[in-house]
């Protein structure tokens, strides 16, 4: 990095998120911005989730930018293999790499109200800039539970985002806490490998079938030749989800039919009673995210699998003990138990106008501004913000969405002329904040009867959007500057650069 290196954009990130950011600002014509990866390769989740089975549970054509399109994804849900090669792909076909500092963990982004800028401190140097592009995404830092004598446990122990490869699991006895994702993925992907299997199930999942195949060499040359083909086919994707949103958001009770069709998928499997009713959620189906499996229910039923209905309360040397009671010897455990999700460790990194975190600014529970922008924090944005989570379908149109509001949040900067800044107005993101949760409250997320790690410690679920992806663009097409205050710098500015008279206080521009 360039010593005292400035740019205009300063993108955190370099997964679909960063990634997106990146070509968008290329595509506005924008190339002073540096996209800073604290790994050492582009790829964000796909990148630090490789565990085994590791796969996507969105069509891999609605699993792609729209102005990237894939035609040769070989299968209708694509593995992480081949998602993290279109990344690389995309980072090439759009010229990406010059922006790319790789190695460059950020520890800390500070707001400079004087001079209208961030100071960006990283491992490998500073730098500053203009705006601030959020993209670390809320699915980065594992979450692993304060489990009493975890520390002393003498086996091998890993979060399923930081997969130890090298470690041989065959024929060990191994404890897999948690049933979400992650977890009915790997389940069957080393229940045939390992001596015993351990599943605690705090909660268990609802399982719906995966309609996933090879797709057809035919398939693939058709969407080569007519690429037209292969929008009909990501556009039909879209619709199906976008008409399964109101089930979710306003009329739960719709989903009973669903849940029959879960319930029949598991029957096929599982034919013991008791296991049956142990795998057999209480609550509505789309209160949790709805996985999707063939081969999750056939390993449970297994005779190498048990299945402890409890969560893990202690490790014993190498006992680890459910909050039933129940013991089990083990060579080693693996956590699917989620991420920091609404409570992001990069928060704690971010110091804005009175001299806050963005974690204290959000202690009371995350919000923002359309899911992008937030109020003490000038010209920072995020991608995958507060409230821009989906249930049913891909985070690549969330995403698109929001670069569509960045590009015109640089847009509107531009029109404004010299130096300034955009603060999201604290009343402007109370309103927002207040009709989201309005909606929220008639929802399955809500109403639905779990508690899931859609909803923070407070109950309230500041992780999805409570519409279809169609209302979202809609609401993020363009900035309306009656949301925000614009700033100008505190020092005077001269032709020649800071007037040397006494300091005034920075200067505000009412927008009407």
């Amino acid at each position: 990095m360039a010593k005292h290196e400035h740019v205009r954009v300063a993108v955190i990130g370099s997964g679909f998120g960063g990634l997106g950011a990146a070509v968008r600002l290329r595509r506005e014509g924008i190339t002073d911005f540096v996209v800073l990866e604290r790994a050492d390769s582009v790829g964000g989740t796909w990148r630090d989730n490789s565990y085994p089975g590791c796969a996507c549970d969105v069509p891999s054509h609605l699993y792609s930018f729209s102005f990237a399109p894939n035609p040769d994804w070989p299968r209708t849900f694509s593995g992480q293999r081949h998602i993290r090669a279109y990344l690389e792909h995309v980072t090439d076909t759009f010229r990406l790499r010059p922006h790319l500092r790789l190695n460059h963990e950020v520890s800390l982004m500070r707001w400079d109200a004087d001079e209208l800028r961030w100071h960006i401190e990283t491992n490998q140097g500073s730098l500053t800039a203009d705006v601030i592009v959020s993209a670390t995404g809320p699915l980065s830092d594992p979450k692993i539970p304060d489990i009493p004598g975890l520390a002393d446990f003498p086996g091998k122990v890993f979060h399923s985002a930081r997969w130890d490869h090298d470690y041989d699991l065959t024929g060990k006895r191994v404890a897999m806490v948690g049933t979400g994702a992650s977890a009915i993925q790997i389940v069957p992907a080393i229940q045939p490998e390992v001596g015993k299997l351990t599943l605690f199930q705090r909660t268990p999942p609802w399982v719906m079938p995966r309609m996933d195949r090879a797709i057809t060499g035919a398939e693939r040359w058709l969407h080569r030749t007519l690429p037209f083909t292969g929008t009909a086919r990501r556009g039909l994707l879209w619709g199906i989800r976008e008409l399964q949103v109101s089930a979710f958001t306003k009329r739960p009770g719709e989903l009973g039919l669903v849940e029959s069709l879960a319930k029949a998928n598991m029957a096929k499997a599982i034919k013991d009673p008791a296991l049956r009713a142990k795998l057999t959620p209480s609550y509505r189906i789309g209160c949790k995210r709805i996985l999707l499996s063939n081969a999750y229910y056939p390993a449970l039923a297994q005779p190498n699998v048990d299945v402890v209905a409890s969560g893990l309360r202690e490790v014993r040397g190498s006992t680890v003990v459910a909050a039933d009671g129940t013991e089990t010897e083990v060579d080693a455990i693996v956590f699917g138990t989620g991420f920091h999700v609404t409570d992001m460790p990069i928060a704690e990194r971010v110091v804005g106008a009175d001299g806050s975190t963005l974690a204290e600014a959000w202690k009371d529970g995350v919000q923002s501004l359309r899911g992008a922008t937030v109020d003490g924090f000038p010209n920072w944005m995020t991608i995958i913000g507060p409230n821009t989570g989906l249930g049913n379908s891909s985070m690549i149109l969330m995403i698109e969405s929001q670069l569509n509001y960045m590009a015109d949040y640089l847009r509107q900067l531009d029109v404004l002329g010299g130096r300034a800044a955009l603060a999201a107005r604290p009343s402007a993101v109370g309103a927002w904040n207040r009709k989201v949760q309005d909606r929220m409250e008639r929802t399955v997320w809500k109403a639905g009867g779990c508690d899931s790690w859609y909803l923070d410690a407070n109950g309230r679920n500041t992780t999805l959007w409570p519409g279809t992806t169609a209302e979202f663009r809609r609401e993020t097409r363009r900035v309306d500057l009656a949301e925000y205050e614009v700033l100008r710098p505190a020092v005077a500015e001269t032709e020649t650069g800071p007037a040397p008279a006494k300091r005034t206080a920075r200067r505000k521009e009412t927008v009407k």
